[in-house]
């Protein structure tokens, strides 16, 4: 990987999943069975999701991960290809393919069980054989070895690398430390630690979204609160991934992080208006005619 002459701006390392979706009138409280008024299957997980964002925002973006020898594979597979999103590092393995079961209710709110199936496969030896880019970006629905090996290989390389720290996790201080931009959520945040402890653990820039209240970006110690944008919300799943595909598509173009935050709180935002996660992606023509 090389900052020089890459062939990509973006490359995804993280999880392809089918997911599962159900849609209520309201989430169940535990214990107790409701009817489902909908059902769905569609891409998912949220490698595939950001690796989909960063190519409709006009980034040249690689996929690297694992499916399964199954039907959900293969048409994971197409969907990738379909949105001009190199997959020569998309592995098949024995397991299944991974699987999100999601429900969403009425406000748009929802719950999300994930399966992670042939995504714990992606082994840490990824590392070695990553094609150059600008920008690495990673979540945690991989291997946390293979998220440090993938961080670690970029870092050596000049590439940017961002990591998206969802499902909440314990962060390893040697991972912070080759961490150029995280994006936790607010509850992410709550787990990981403070802004200024994950500068002092050197992470760069912390960016905290902040659902309909926009975002915080901590960056040399300073918190400022960018605006969010306001559209009327019906269904939130999809909405970080377009977020932090936007973010990271913008990034490789050598914006800087105000100006790559200011267009990823409006494709987050958009994404919250069309139901479905790979669905409610934006493309940079979409966001940038509202902005």
């Amino acid at each position: 990987m090389t900052n020089r002459r890459a062939p990509f701006d973006v490359v995804v390392v993280g999880s392809a999943n089918l997911d599962l979706v159900t849609t209520v009138a309201k989430l169940p409280r535990p214990g107790e069975t409701i009817r489902a008024e909908s059902y769905r299957e569609l891409p998912g997980g949220k490698g595939l999701n950001q690796a989909v964002a960063c190519a409709r925002m006009g980034a040249r973006t690689a996929f690297v991960g694992c499916v399964g020898e199954d039907a959900a594979g293969v048409s994971l597979r197409a969907v990738l290809q379909a949105e001009g999103v190199d997959i020569s590092g998309l592995m098949v393995r024995s397991e299944p393919t991974g699987r999100a079961m999601i429900t969403v209710d009425h406000h748009g709110e929802n719950s999300i069980v994930v399966v992670a199936g042939a995504n714990s496969r992606l082994d840490p030896a990824v590392a070695e054989h990553l094609a150059p880019a600008r920008l690495v970006l990673m979540q945690l629905e991989v291997p946390m070895a293979t998220v440090a090996a993938v961080a670690a290989a970029a870092k050596r390389a000049g590439a940017t690398v961002v990591l998206n720290p969802a499902p909440a996790a314990t962060l390893p201080a040697t991972l912070l430390a080759m961490v150029d931009v995280l994006t936790p959520n607010a509850s992410e945040a709550a787990m990981i630690g403070t802004p200024a402890q994950l500068h002092a653990a050197g992470v760069r820039a912390v960016i905290t979204t902040l659902g309909a209240e926009g975002a915080e970006l901590s960056e040399h110690g300073t918190l400022s609160r960018i605006a969010p944008h306001q559209v009327s919300a019906v269904d939130t799943v999809g909405a970080g991934d377009a977020f932090t595909g936007a973010l990271c598509a913008e990034l490789s173009r050598g914006r800087s992080l105000r100006e790559a935050l200011a267009t990823a709180v409006v494709a987050g935002a958009l994404a919250t208006t069309v139901r479905g996660a790979v669905a409610s992606l934006p493309t940079r023509a979409t966001v940038l005619a509202v902005r």
